[in-house]
C-alpha cells in the first residue's frame, strides 16, 4: 500500500507539471512571453513564485540538516534571509520593474547594459557569464537532491533518479517558459507550506517526553543560538549566517518575478504574502532540524539533510507520504526551472540576439531559448552525478557569488544616478574576483564568502564615482522618469512591445 500509494501521487504530481507545461505552450507566442510572460502577474502568483525559486530543497533538506547538526546556532541563517527577503521586496521590487520596463529589458544582464549604457558591451557579456557559472552550480545542488530523495524512498538508482527529476523539469520549463515555471512554482509553493507545517505536528506528537529530554541533554548548547567560540569569533559567525541575507540584492531568479510583475501597485499585497510564507517555512523549517535530534540521535554522515525524509517515512500515513515527499520534489522543482529559464534567457538575450544574431525574429528566439534549456540542463545533469556533494554547501556558493557579483551593482542601478558603466563593470568584477578567492583559499571556514565580496564590489564602485561620477543626461533623465513612475505609483507600458499599461 506504501509504494503504491505514493508512486500514485508522484504520477499525479508529475502530471500536473506536464499539463501546465503543455498549457502554457500555447499561452508563449512571443519571446517576452516566455522569457517574462508578458510582465503580466498577478501578486499571489509573483509572490509565491519569488519565495518557492528562493527557498528550494535547501529549505527542506540542507537548512535541517544544519540545524541538526548545529543546533540553534545555525539560526541566524534563518534571520538574515527573514531579513533580507522583506528588504528586497521593499527596495528592489518596484523600482527594479519600472526601472526594467523603461529599459526594455528582459534579463538581469540586459537591465545592467542598458541602464548604464556601456558602449563595449562588456558589462552585459560578462554578468552573463557570471550568472552562467553559478546557477550551473545552483541547479546542480537541486538535482543532487532530487536524487538522494528518489534514493531514499523508492531504492532506485541516484543517477537514474536525477535523470528523471530533470526530464519531467526539462518537459515544462521547454515547453511553458516562464508562465509555466510561475505557476508551477504557486502550486509547489502551496505544496511547501502544507509540508512544513504538517510534518512537526506529527513528529512531535510521536517523541516521549523523556527521550526529547535526554537527547536534547546529551548535545550541549542546542539552544543556545551563539556560536561556539568567544568573543569575537562568534560575532563573525553571526555576521557570516546573516550576511545570507545581502545575497537577495543579486538574485537574479528572484529578480526576474519583480521583473515580471503587473503593476507596482500589486506589490504591497505580494510583500504580505511573500513575507507569511518565508517566515513560516523557516521556522518550520528550524523547527524540524530541532525534532531531529530525539527522533534520530546517530544519523550516518551525510544522512543529516535527510532528516526530513525520515520522518516522512517513519511517521506519515502511507495516504499522505507522496504528498509530502511531492512537497520537497516541489521545492528542488521550483528552484532548478528558474534557475534554467534564467541562464536561458541570458543566453538568448544577451549572447545570441544581442551579439551573435541582433536581427533574429521573434520564431527564431523562442526556438534558440529552448534548446539553451536543453543545453543547461545537460550540463547540470553531468555536475550532479557526484552524490557526495552537499546540498548545502553548493546552495550557499552560488547564492554567494550572485550576491557579491550583483548586489552592490543592482542597489547602485537602482538608487544611484552617480554610477557609471565602467563604475559597475569594475565593482562586479573585483567582487566576483574577491569572493571565489575568499573561497578557494579557505578563508571561508571563518567568514562567509559573500561579505568581503559584496563590500570590495561596494568599496570599488563608490570610489570610483567620487573620482569620475556619471555626465550622461540621457541617464539622468530615464532615472528621473522612473522616480517619477515610482512617485505616482503608475506603471507604464514597457518598452520591450509586451504593451501592457497596468496603472
Amino acid at each position: 500500500m506504501n509504494n503504491y500509494m505514493t508512486y500514485a501521487t508522484f504520477v499525479l504530481y508529475f502530471l500536473i507539471l506536464i499539463f501546465m507545461g503543455i498549457h502554457f505552450y500555447f499561452k508563449s507566442k512571443k519571446i517576452e512571453d516566455y522569457l517574462l510572460g508578458g510582465r503580466n502577474m498577478g501578486s499571489w502568483v509573483t509572490a509565491l513564485s519569488a519565495q518557492a525559486s528562493d527557498m528550494s530543497g535547501w529549505l527542506l533538506m540542507g537548512l535541517p540538516g544544519a540545524i541538526y547538526l548545529a543546533g540553534m546556532s545555525e539560526i541566524w541563517i534563518a534571520v538574515g534571509l527573514i531579513a533580507g527577503t522583506f528588504l528586497n521586496w521593499v527596495f528592489i521590487s518596484a523600482r527594479l520593474r519600472l526601472y526594467t520596463g523603461e529599459t526594455g529589458s528582459m534579463t538581469l544582464s540586459s537591465f545592467l547594459g542598458k541602464r548604464f549604457k556601456d558602449p563595449t558591451n562588456s558589462l552585459r557579456l560578462i554578468s552573463s557569464i557570471i550568472t552562467l557559472l553559478f546557477f550551473t552550480v545552483y541547479a546542480a545542488s537541486g538535482l543532487v537532491g532530487a536524487g538522494k530523495l528518489f534514493e531514499s524512498m523508492f531504492n532506485i538508482d541516484y543517477t537514474t533518479a536525477v535523470v528523471i527529476g530533470m526530464a519531467v523539469m526539462i518537459f515544462y520549463t521547454l515547453l511553458g517558459g516562464f508562465l509555466a515555471v510561475c505557476w508551477t512554482d504557486l502550486f509547489q509553493a502551496l505544496l511547501m507550506i502544507f509540508a512544513i507545517v504538517v510534518l512537526p505536528f506529527i513528529a512531535y506528537s510521536n517523541i516521549d517526553p523523556d527521550t526529547m529530554s535526554k537527547a536534547f541533554a546529551s548535545k550541549e548548547n542546542i539552544f543556545n543560538p551563539i556560536p561556539q567560540g568567544v568573543g569575537i569569533f562568534a560575532l563573525v559567525s553571526i555576521i557570516s549566517s546573516v550576511a545570507w541575507g545581502l545575497g537577495y540584492f543579486g538574485q537574479p531568479h528572484i529578480l526576474v518575478r519583480f521583473m515580471s510583475v503587473k503593476s507596482i501597485k500589486l506589490l504591497p499585497r505580494s510583500i504580505t504574502i511573500a513575507m507569511v510564507w518565508v517566515v513560516i517555512s523557516l521556522v518550520g523549517a528550524v523547527v524540524i532540524g530541532l525534532l531531529g535530534i530525539p527522533l534520530y540521535a546517530e544519523l550516518p554522515s551525510g544522512d543529516e539533510e535527510k532528516v526530513l525524509i525520515y520522518m516522512i517515512a517513519d511517521f506519515v500515513s502511507p495516504y499522505f507520504i507522496g504528498v509530502l515527499l511531492a512537497a520537497i520534489l516541489a521545492a528542488i522543482m521550483s528552484t532548478i526551472s528558474s534557475q534554467l529559464l534564467v541562464c536561458s534567457s541570458t543566453l538568448t538575450e544577451d549572447i545570441y540576439a544581442n551579439i551573435i544574431k541582433p536581427k533574429a525574429s521573434g520564431r527564431q528566439l523562442l526556438f534558440v531559448s529552448r534548446l539553451f534549456v536543453l543545453i543547461i540542463s545537460l550540463v547540470a545533469l553531468v555536475l550532479s552525478f557526484d552524490k557526495s556533494s552537499n546540498i548545502f554547501n553548493l546552495v550557499k556558493f552560488a547564492w554567494g557569488g550572485f550576491g557579491a557579483a550583483f548586489g552592490p551593482l543592482v542597489l547602485m542601478a537602482l538608487y544611484s544616478r552617480k554610477t557609471t558603466w565602467y563604475s559597475a563593470l569594475a565593482g562586479m568584477v573585483v567582487g566576483t574576483i574577491v569572493m571565489l578567492v575568499w573561497y578557494f583559499t579557505g578563508l571561508n571556514k571563518y567568514m562567509y564568502e559573500i561579505v568581503p565580496g559584496f563590500l570590495a564590489n561596494l568599496i570599488v564602485m563608490l570610489i570610483i564615482n567620487a573620482l569620475k561620477p556619471n555626465t550622461d543626461k540621457e541617464i539622468d533623465e530615464e532615472y528621473e522618469r522612473v522616480q517619477g513612475y515610482l512617485k505616482a505609483g503608475y506603471t507604464p507600458p514597457s518598452k520591450d512591445g509586451d504593451n501592457n499599461c497596468c496603472a
